[in-house]
């Protein structure tokens, strides 16, 4: 086995600082979130315990912290849902040329560079002056559709543009109609990516700050709900709650991920089925 040169070292290296950067604060907060009952929000640690985990499902003397992890929950849905949907629209709308498509696309992406906070001002300033009640389940799903569906109608253009149409003309042939093409042909084919938009968007809702300052309302979700804690909150249970909160992250991506898998593993199955019929 020839022996490595240096750059590999050079640039494995590099790479693990790269991820020091990347996961060193949530590991440094998943330590000190582990602080003994007189320990505070910095080194040196005085004690391990789960104190503050305990604190956590007690009644907290600032702030809602279960009340906006719900709002958050429910919101992420909301937005997962949502952009699922209209991201398979569009990508099947796409699939043909029609008058204005290269506007529409490039209104589409430029949500992506404008500022999130004027996003959020803008969508604010619009309910308040239609008379809607600014609230997170309305100006503030909103505001966030305009950072997810831009990803999901990016991901479902690329998976449209390198899908077989011959899949669809076979059913035809078959005599499906359109929508049991789609229903029995198209989504199932399309699954993972699917699932890669859904996750997409659950989780930039569910981390999103700046787009929804200035359209929840009077009801804080987590994200916001964190932030103020910083402000007020001077005991490690706020480590703790981010050390939850990251675990949610991970346990959600795994089940996406899990359900990738598994979908994988049946149309591996279904085809091996199919082979050994004919």
């Amino acid at each position: 086995m020839e022996p490595r040169p240096r750059s590999f070292y050079v640039l494995a290296g590099i790479f693990g600082l790269f991820l020091l950067f990347l996961y060193g604060p949530t590991i440094t907060i998943a330590i000190l979130s582990f602080q003994g009952p007189e320990g505070g929000l910095t080194f040196p640690m005085r004690g391990v315990s789960v104190h503050w985990f305990r604190d956590l499902f007690q009644q907290q003397a600032v702030g809602d912290i279960w009340g906006a992890f719900g709002r958050s929950l429910l919101l992420g849905l909301m937005v997962m849902v949502t952009t699922v949907v209209v991201s398979v629209m569009g990508g099947l709308a796409f699939r043909k040329k029609f008058a204005g498509s290269g506007l529409v696309f490039q209104l589409v992406v430029a949500s992506l560079v404008i500022p999130s906070i004027l996003v959020s001002l803008g969508v604010g300033l619009i309910f308040s002056q239609a008379g809607l009640p600014v609230h997170w389940a309305s100006s503030g799903f909103g505001a966030q559709l305009t950072w997810t569906l831009p990803f999901g109608l990016l991901i479902m253009f690329a998976v449209f543009n390198r899908f077989n149409p011959a899949y669809e003309e076979a059913a035809r042939d078959q005599g499906a109609s359109a929508w049991q093409t789609i229903r029995h042909v198209v989504l199932p084919i399309i699954a993972p990516s699917l699932i890669g938009v859904a996750l997409f968007g659950f989780t930039l809702s569910y981390d999103e700050f700046a787009r929804t300052l200035l359209t929840s309302g009077s009801h804080n979700t987590l994200p916001l709900e964190i932030y103020g804690m910083t402000t007020n909150v001077t005991t490690p249970v706020i480590f703790a709650l981010g050390t939850l909160t990251t675990v949610f992250s991970f346990i959600v991506i795994g089940v996406f991920l899990l359900t990738v898998w598994t979908l994988g593993r049946r149309r591996a199955r279904a085809g091996s089925d199919a082979g050994k019929g004919v």
